[in-house]
């Protein structure tokens, strides 16, 4: 899909990226630029989040005191 940035420097998302990614009005977006690539990353709600790592293991992990 293809855009244009308007002459107040501004982007329109194509409405079946915004449908595919649930993105809504007055969502906060994360812009980044590295190796000439724009990323724009949707913000989400620490709550979606909740449960992300239940299957994480939780033993072999070195204690603070170990670390550099």
């Amino acid at each position: 899909m293809e855009t244009t940035i308007s002459s107040k420097f501004q982007v329109v998302i194509p409405r079946d990226i915004r449908k595919k990614l649930g993105l809504k009005p007055k969502q906060k977006l994360l812009v980044m630029a590295k190796a000439g690539i724009l990323y724009m990353i949707p913000q989400r709600p620490l709550g979606e989040l909740k449960g992300a790592a239940e299957s994480a293991p939780i033993n072999g992990y070195r204690e603070k005191g170990d670390r550099f």
